[in-house]
């Protein structure tokens, strides 16, 4: 079955939704994903993103993100993403936690999904060594306890290696509960500090192929046909396409040439 490529909004931090969305499809990508700033949100950013995506008849893979503060507690700003999120038409939103109690976090993931469900939107815990959730075995338990069809395990192939898994531990995960996962190359290793784990995922990722990390290895372990979001958060790929359209060309490009070297077939 053939993987869905999708231009994560990671790739272009910079840009605004429907700049992202004019990059994707001028780049050949059919899917695409934004950030959300509740702040910057309006309905002028909302025709903008909406004419865009009608432009090059885009699918949206998600928008994010949602933080969990500390606490738990959801605030008008998390409704305002999934609102935006439903109003594109995104299959998923990507959440994470700052939150250390499971309980409390399953119950902020509940709330989220009940707003999401009018849209059959999944939501998707990233785990993360710069969050309270940390590794795939807590994101797992947090979903379970919070017992609701729409929530979602998100993996984030640097993340991953950072958390120190393998391969053989996507084998028992119910594919059910991966609607889609984040794909970059990047060092092998990195030092075991906040600042250091931040630098790493914001600014020295890179393109697949390119690094160090088990890529394909981690691919060939997800379910057939999962959506492959490129999110290649690089200060080197920013420096060096300062251009929206020209950065989402030569990742789509770089990513073809791995995932076809790989085995990897895509759509």
């Amino acid at each position: 079955m053939d993987h869905i490529l999708s231009l994560a909004a990671g790739t272009l931090p910079e840009f605004q939704p429907d700049q992202i969305a004019d990059a994707a499809g001028q780049a050949g990508f059919n899917h695409c994903g934004f950030t959300i700033d509740p702040d910057q949100w309006d309905a002028t950013s909302l025709n903008a993103t909406r004419t865009a995506i009608a432009r090059y008849d885009l699918s949206i893979l998600d928008v994010e993100v949602i933080w969990i503060p500390e606490g738990g507690k959801l605030a008008e700003q998390h409704k305002m993403i999934i609102d935006a999120g439903l109003e594109l038409g995104a299959a998923n939103v990507l959440m994470v936690s700052a939150e250390p109690d499971k309980d409390r976090t399953a119950e902020a993931i509940h709330q989220l999904c009940d707003w999401a469900a009018p849209g059959n939107m999944r939501v998707a815990l990233e785990f993360l060594m710069i969050t309270a959730v940390r590794n795939m075995a807590d994101a797992l338990d947090i979903i379970d306890r919070a017992d609701h069809a729409a929530a979602a395990l998100l993996i984030d192939i640097i993340h991953f290696q950072r958390a120190g898994h393998h391969v053989e531990d996507l084998k028992d995960v119910d594919p059910n509960l991966l609607p889609y996962t984040q794909v970059c190359d990047g060092h092998l290793a990195c030092d075991n500090n906040f600042e250091a784990y931040l630098t790493d995922a914001v600014d020295l990722r890179s393109m697949p192929g390119e690094g160090e990390l088990p890529v394909s290895d981690i691919l060939h372990g997800l379910p057939d046909g999962i959506p492959l979001s490129l999110e290649i958060r690089s200060k080197a790929c920013r420096d060096q396409y300062p251009d929206p359209v020209e950065r989402a060309r030569a990742i789509r490009s770089a990513a073809l040439a791995f995932f076809e070297q790989s085995g990897i077939s895509t759509t």
